[in-house]
């Protein structure tokens, strides 16, 4: 795995070995996201789906999850109060 800096944190950090997904978004996700990030998603996503009850197979719950998981992973941060 390489080192590159993730545009989540924008810390140094190492890369994922792989896109997580297929298509373009993975391909986001692994130019871009560090392994750290990636873990602390997928731990989001377990909450998520267990708070909400979600079935992935529903077609809308999929959506849901593609929207968070862009939100988590890719909008800007807060500035420092």
């Amino acid at each position: 795995m390489s080192e590159f800096r993730c545009t989540r944190c924008g810390k140094d950090g190492p890369r994922l070995p792989a896109p997580p997904m297929p298509g373009p978004f993975g391909q986001r996700v692994y130019a871009e996201v560090c392994g750290p990030c990636w873990q602390a998603w997928l731990q989001h996503q377990t909450a998520l789906i267990n708070h909400y009850g979600l079935n992935l197979r529903d077609s809308q719950a999929k959506q849901f999850l593609t929207q968070q998981t862009e939100a988590f992973l890719f909008a800007p941060a807060a500035p420092d109060s």
